[in-house]
């Protein structure tokens, strides 16, 4: 998604009514894990769509047959706008938000690129492009094909973008940018090899890349030629480099980007990055990429793969979707602006100047601007029919709990339902709303509200886990007697009924913080969770926390700004 837009796409058959997605975003991430990688043998991205404008809700769009000579309407993903008309597949895949029935997985982040390429010709944006394609491929190779296929016949309007492409076999990361005025797009593509993780977060990530080994690397003819005609690149082909060519680094697109896929290394990692490249095996301390991270070294790039620490769940990666540098000498929970209450978020606008110097805010992967988040999983192990699930969350994924999808389901929950609610219309059905409700609580009293909120994402993530257990094996044994009916009916009913039991369990959640926490204080409790009460027939006990040692820079700053007027002695 862009850095800064505002906008809402559609793709829709002109024979056919429309699902009208809002997409709007400021900065996105995503994780990249290969089956060799991941506790269960499941290859997994994530995605935090963010944006102060987006709205969080659940693209559905059924498989459909399409008449010949059916065309498909494409409107811009930021805008809106009417671009053209392409001609409709025989054949269009069920896509439950960025997964399609067939388990293949399409996210993004854009990284802009060039300014001379911003304005590129065509009628397929990027967010268009993945949705397309989701509805066109089975496989990451085949999604690559037909992403190429459709910008270089149809034109590529957008800038630079990074996509994560994933099936239950490989796991890919493509990088393309328009060619300005010319039709089409260049690209290079990289398998991340089995075993190892990737990251990116806004800025191209893919260096120098083979150019005979088709197994693990794709590009588009042109990748080093057009580059030579613009005057950007005049070196061998072997040193040719693809993020330094189309999107040079500067100092916001490695603090504010590459720190993000820093951050992902370096927990999955437990602080130790282990690569390979064509020099041989390494290994060394995360640390050592802090002042690339933190925008002093820029040429010192972070290796495009790593390997994690051990094989990684879907509860860890979830939680990689959460930190604000936690630990790190950029934790945002540590400095004076993160308040009394320790609050790791920094409203807008994020730099600023002082005495003649700029400064910036960090940003962290979790923001307060999410609209919605996602952890697709390709399961190889299962069929089709039930190996995909899209783990999927709205809001905040630091204050919010991820629920299961089924990519296989007919029908979406209530509280995700696109129409639901809108950024301007409460709906108190819609789980934006709601989750939305919940976190500012936390933003208030961050420290002593976010365990609270965490206990409960916790324990509801594992009741999901035990269920699509359970769900699994049941679905199994349908399958297994060819009954694909009551297999969807059971897999539409445990994602409807965990989801519900997520919108109770919030409001239940709301409820409690209001009685727990207001004013300020934090009411006494006893050990079987029910409030101290002065006496039988009195109120709870009040208990004001103050203000925790560790937040002694905050207080000295008040009495830097404030103390002779607040000196009492």
């Amino acid at each position: 998604m862009k850095k800064y837009s505002s906008a809402r796409w559609a793709v829709t058959a002109v024979l056919s009514c429309v699902l009208l997605a809002p997409n709007d975003a400021e900065a996105c991430s995503n994780v990249l894990v290969t089956k060799g990688a991941s506790a269960d043998g499941s290859c997994m991205v994530t995605y935090s769509a963010d944006s102060h404008q987006l709205y969080g809700e659940l693209y559905y769009k059924p498989a459909a047959d399409w008449k010949s000579g059916a065309m498909l309407e494409v409107r811009n993903w930021d805008e809106g706008h009417l671009m053209g008309y392409i001609p409709q597949a025989a054949h269009t895949y069920q896509t439950v938000g960025n997964m399609n029935q067939h388990q293949l997985i399409i996210t993004e982040t854009t990284f802009g690129g060039r300014h001379e390429l911003e304005d590129g010709k065509g009628i397929v944006d990027y967010g268009s492009l993945i949705y397309i394609t989701l509805q066109r491929a089975r496989t990451a190779r085949e999604a690559i094909k037909v992403m190429d296929e459709l910008v270089q016949n149809y034109g590529y309007p957008s800038a630079g973008e990074s996509f994560s492409i994933a099936d239950t076999e490989e796991v890919w990361i493509m990088e393309m940018v328009s060619k300005g005025e010319g039709k089409g797009a260049v690209w290079v593509a990289r398998r991340v090899p089995d075993g190892y993780i990737c990251a990116h977060a806004n800025q191209a990530r893919i260096d120098r890349f083979p150019l005979d080994d088709p197994q693990n690397c794709l590009y588009s003819p042109d990748v080093i030629t057009f580059a030579r005609e613009k005057g950007w690149f005049d070196g061998t082909d072997s040193e040719f480099s693809f993020c330094d060519t189309y999107c040079p680094i500067d100092f916001s697109g490695a603090r504010a980007c590459e720190a993000r896929a820093w951050a992902a290394f370096n927990i999955l990692c437990d602080g130790r990055f282990c690569w390979e490249d064509e020099t041989g095996s390494h290994e060394a301390a995360a640390a050592d990429w802090l002042d690339f991270a933190m925008g002093h070294n820029l040429s010192h790039k972070m290796p495009l793969f790593v390997k994690p620490a051990r094989k990684v769940t879907v509860s860890a990666l979830a939680d990689v979707m959460r930190d604000h540098f936690e630990g790190t000498p950029m934790d945002m929970t540590e400095d004076v602006g993160a308040g009394c209450c320790r609050t790791p978020y920094r409203w807008r606008p994020m730099s600023f100047e002082l005495d003649g110097k700029e400064y910036v805010h960090e940003r962290a992967i979790a923001t307060q601007q999410t609209g919605f988040w996602l952890l697709g999983q390709a399961r190889g192990n299962y069929p089709d029919e039930m190996g995909g699930i899209l783990w999927f969350g709205v809001d905040d994924a630091a204050t919010s709990a991820l629920t299961p999808i089924y990519t296989n389901i007919t029908a979406i929950p209530e509280c995700f339902r696109v129409g639901n609610g809108s950024m301007t219309e409460y709906s108190p059905t819609a789980a934006f709303w709601q989750f939305n409700k919940v976190t500012h609580f936390a933003y208030l009293f961050y420290d002593r509200v976010a365990p609270v909120i965490q206990k409960h994402i916790k324990d509801y993530e594992q009741t999901c886990f035990e269920a699509v257990a359970k769900t699994d094996a049941e679905l199994e044994t349908l399958l297994a007697k060819g009954n694909v009916k009551k297999a969807v009916k059971l897999m539409n009913n445990t994602v409807n009924g965990l989801a519900t039991g997520l919108m109770e369990r919030w409001k239940g959640l709301e409820n409690q913080l209001l009685v727990t926490f207001m004013d300020g204080n934090v009411k006494a409790m006893n050990e079987d969770g029910t409030f101290k009460l002065r006496n039988p027939e009195g109120s709870a006990v009040p208990a004001s926390p103050g203000h925790p040692a560790q937040r002694e820079r905050w207080l000295r700053a008040i009495v830097e700004d404030h103390g002779e007027t607040l000196l009492s002695r």
